[in-house]
């Protein structure tokens, strides 16, 4: 393979970003259209409008579709793309605070959306992506690698998403489609604003980063960049890490 300058160009590439309204998809779903890419995203309000003057999210340039995931109705009713996919992003994700995991239906309501919509939609959209010989990128947490103690539906919902992935990595690359993940740490985003927007909370959380620093959206999306490009080509199955340390 020869390594020019255009290795990470998006040119024609057709993506959808689910959770591509605000946060990590967003920051994702930006970067793939500043590539080249035309890019869809799926949110769960009525229309792109809504996400206006909100801080995170930015829909200039970007298609725009109402899928609430947690709905598997919706999920299959949703656009499909009859010319193909190269690229999925799946970074949908629901935590929900005060030890509220705790209750079943919440428990229950939290893996739907950050396990079982992934698995989903990953089948609803497995053959657009084996025409094109594309790639799937599964935004899960280092929350899959430790305890999460207020927050069991979350843990167990993310370290179900990299079991997930390295099973369809594994399936999926002998039919031409690679699988791969990423495990963001704590990124500055509004799910983990209950952390970011406490002075105490975050300085103690700051503590523990290596780098001494929030992670950005752009610093997940660099990463997506690269699992999407021919520079991950051997790659599959994989969840990389990206958490400024904080899980060393």
């Amino acid at each position: 393979m020869s390594i020019g300058k255009d290795i990470l160009s998006l040119a024609n590439k057709r993506v959808l970003v689910v959770g591509g309204s605000s946060g990590i998809g967003n920051g994702i779903a930006q970067l793939f259209r500043a590539q080249g890419a035309q890019v869809r995203v799926w949110g769960t309000r009525d229309a792109a409008d809504d996400y206006a003057n909100e801080d995170g999210s930015d829909l200039t340039g970007l298609e725009y579709e109402q899928v609430d995931v947690s709905d598997a109705a919706a999920v299959e009713a949703a656009g499909d793309f009859p010319d193909g996919l190269d690229i999925l992003v799946l970074a949908q994700g629901a935590v929900v605070y005060r030890r509220k995991e705790y209750e079943i239906e919440t428990f229950r309501r939290v893996v739907d959306i950050n396990l079982n919509s992934v698995m989903h939609c990953c089948t609803k959209f497995y053959p657009s992506i084996q025409k094109r010989q594309g790639t799937i990128i599964v935004i899960s947490s280092i929350g899959a690698y430790k305890s999460v103690i207020g927050n069991p539906a979350y843990a167990a919902s993310k370290a179900g998403v990299v079991g997930l992935t390295r099973t369809l990595g594994d399936a999926w690359a002998r039919e031409g489609v690679r699988v791969n993940g990423i495990a963001p740490g704590m990124i500055a985003t509004k799910m983990t604003a209950v952390t970011t927007k406490n002075p105490d909370r975050l300085e103690a959380a700051l503590e523990t980063i290596s780098l001494g620093r929030l992670g950005l959206p752009k610093d997940v999306a660099t990463t997506a960049l690269f699992l999407a490009s021919p520079l991950a080509d051997y790659i599959t199955g994989q969840t990389l890490t990206v958490d400024g340390g904080r899980s060393l």
